[in-house]
C-alpha cells in the first residue's frame, strides 16, 4: 500500500494505476481485483508478462492498458479450437503485401498465404483461407483500431466484428504491434464464433 493524504475518491476523482517495469504479481492481481476481473495462475502469468514487456520498452501501463491487455488474455484463454503458430509478413512500397500463417485448427496444422492492400489486410485473408474448412462462412463486418496511449509506441486496441450464418461477434486484441493486435482480434473473434457452434 501506498501513503494517500486523502482518498481521489473523496474530491471526486478516481484512483489511476499506473504500472511500469517493476510491477509485481500482486501488484497486478489488486489491480485486476480492483477492476473485477479475475485470471488464473496463467493468466496472471500472460497479462504480467505484457505489461513487463510494455515497461521494459519505457511505457507506463495505465488502468485503460492493463483493463484492456486484460480482457483480451482473458477472452484468449477461453479453449482455443483454433490457435495461432506463427506468421510472416512482407510488405513494402513495391511488394504486394503478403502473409503467411500456421495455425493449429482443431488439433490440425494448416498452412495458408494471402495478399492484401496493406499488411493487415494480407493476414486477415490468410487467416481467413486457413480456417475455411470450420469457418467458411465467416465475414469481417467492422474493423476499428484505437490508439490507447499516445506516441508510436502505444498500445493498440483493435476491435473486429465478425458475423457466420446471421451470429455476430465482437472481440479485440490489444498489443504495441498493430499486426498482432489484428491477429488476435480475429482469432479471439473466430474462436469465439466456432465454440458457439
Amino acid at each position: 500500500a501506498t501513503y494517500e493524504p486523502m482518498s481521489p475518491e473523496y474530491i471526486g476523482r478516481q484512483r489511476q494505476i499506473v504500472l511500469g517495469k517493476h510491477a509485481g504479481r500482486s501488484s497486478i492481481t489488486l489491480a485486476l481485483k480492483e477492476m473485477g476481473l479475475e485470471a488464473d495462475d496463467a493468466q496472471t502469468e500472460e497479462i504480467f508478462n505484457r505489461v513487463k514487456q510494455m515497461g521494459d520498452q519505457g511505457k507506463h501501463v495505465t488502468d485503460a492498458d492493463l483493463q484492456i491487455i486484460a480482457e483480451t488474455v482473458l477472452d484468449i484463454y477461453k479453449e482455443p479450437l483454433v490457435k495461432l503458430e506463427e506468421f510472416t509478413i512482407v510488405s513494402g512500397n513495391r511488394v504486394t503485401p503478403t502473409a503467411s500463417i500456421k495455425l493449429n485448427v482443431k488439433d490440425k496444422e494448416i498452412v495458408q498465404a494471402g495478399i492484401g492492400n496493406g499488411p493487415v489486410d494480407a493476414v486477415i485473408n490468410a487467416i481467413r483461407r486457413a480456417v475455411s474448412s470450420c469457418a467458411e462462412d465467416v465475414i469481417l463486418e467492422e474493423y476499428h483500431v484505437d490508439a490507447v496511449t499516445g506516441g508510436t509506441d502505444a498500445l493498440v486496441e483493435v476491435r473486429v466484428k465478425l458475423s457466420k450464418e446471421g451470429k455476430s461477434i465482437t472481440a479485440s486484441g490489444a498489443r504495441t504491434d498493430i499486426i498482432m493486435a489484428s491477429v488476435e482480434a480475429v482469432m479471439n473473434g473466430l474462436n469465439r464464433l466456432v465454440r458457439a457452434e
